[in-house]
């Protein structure tokens, strides 16, 4: 399920990790998500949006992709510059709902025809 980057973003980051801490975790937990579940998805074909509308204290992402169990999930994260790293910062994940799969795949498929 991977789309086209939209305009403004890179076509791949470096990160050199997850940035974890009680919080993220317990806010990710809430939602029936595993985190072996997050940080795995993220090393398979993804696509990112930009979420602007919840980007006001900083830039903030919409990433989904599968688990390795093929289920679809939703992960918005921000990205955190340690240095010359940068690590990725999940601040909320959730499985997708049925509606929202149909909808991002039928984006991908008009995405992969340009």
């Amino acid at each position: 399920m991977a789309a086209r980057p939209k305009p403004g973003l890179p076509d791949r980051v470096e990160v050199k990790g997850f940035d974890w801490d009680r919080g993220n975790i317990e806010k990710c937990q809430r939602h029936g998500v595993l985190i072996s579940d997050i940080e795995g998805m993220f090393a398979r074909a993804i696509a990112v949006f930009p979420d602007p509308a919840h980007s006001a204290s900083e830039v903030r992402f919409k990433a989904i992709g599968r688990t390795e169990g093929g289920r679809s999930l939703l992960v918005v994260f921000t990205l955190r510059q340690e240095g010359r790293s940068k690590s990725i910062r999940p601040i909320s994940a959730r499985h997708m709902h049925r509606k929202e799969i149909e909808y991002y795949e039928k984006e991908a498929a008009t995405a992969r025809k340009r």
